[in-house]
């Protein structure tokens, strides 16, 4: 490497001129020096590194291959040996570049997914939730259900799960909750006793299928249960299939968590 005179920016350029010019840190600039990737040619008496026209063409170029995602050993062998066959080598890199798009792509399709299903609640039609939930279903429930859970954690489970559904696993969980809304009615028609075996099936059965939307503690299955009887829109739901249905699962809710040790009267969402 040359030496010369202290210098004007004319002669050269220092290490922090090439880093804001070309947007390179000087740590960058300082290893490809250590490794002989791209040496300045130039130093000035005081030990200043000074890169010429012709070494800032070769960091450029650097530049170009480390943005196409080549590695410094491939950039070195693309610029250095010639028996290199640069054009194949790019033309590697570009399909690999194409598929970074297209995973990137697919990760932008779900980060959407992701954000509507956060504000939205569910990721389908009107038309579809009529389909899959019935003629019942009031499609501003979703929206309600955020302005009243959105800052909760249980809702950010609920969102992320449903970012990922679609129509058919909609309707799939829509089948299993109507079968159990069925089994509920038939065990009550059938007389089965709160704190009975065939009682707290049913109860682990519904915190499984309510796992679909969250997990699902007995704590906050019991207040659930309370929410069934009390609000109105719930009530009628339960008291639609069969009358007294809200109050009779509320009863075998608060049989099966006494079962497990919890005093459902000062149960709480946890």
């Amino acid at each position: 490497m040359g030496s010369m005179p202290d210098t004007t920016d004319a002669d050269g350029l220092t290490v922090g001129q090439v880093s804001a010019r070309l947007g390179v840190t000087v740590r960058a600039l300082h290893h490809w020096d250590e490794i002989g990737l791209a040496r300045p040619s130039l130093r000035t008496t005081a030990g200043y590194r000074l890169y010429t026209a012709g070494d800032l063409e070769r960091l450029q170029r650097i530049v170009v291959y480390r943005e196409l995602g080549l590695g410094l050993g491939r950039i070195r062998a693309v610029l250095d040996d010639p028996a290199v066959d640069v054009p194949g080598a790019l033309r590697a890199q570009r399909t690999q570049v194409a598929e970074r798009i297209e995973r990137l792509q697919h990760l932008d399709t779900g980060l959407g997914r992701m954000i509507d299903a956060h504000e939205h609640g569910l990721l389908l039609t009107i038309e579809q939730q009529t389909a899959i939930f019935g003629p019942r279903w009031n499609p501003d429930w979703p929206a309600r259900a955020r302005q009243r859970y959105g800052d909760t954690t249980q809702w950010l489970q609920y969102a992320e799960r449903s970012a990922s559904r679609g129509p058919e696993e909609w309707q799939s969980i829509a089948d299993a909750v109507a079968g159990l809304d069925r089994a509920l009615a038939d065990a009550m028609d059938a007389g089965v006793a709160p704190g009975s075996p065939e009682a707290n099936q049913l109860v682990d059965r519904h915190r499984e299928v309510f796992d679909s939307y969250f997990p699902l503690s007995r704590q906050m299955q019991v207040c659930l249960g309370r929410m069934y009887e009390a609000d109105p829109a719930f009530a009628a739901h339960y008291d639609g299939i069969r009358p007294g249905l809200a109050t009779w699962f509320r009863r075998i809710v608060d049989a099966g968590a006494r079962a497990h040790g919890i005093d459902p009267d000062t149960a709480t969402w946890q």
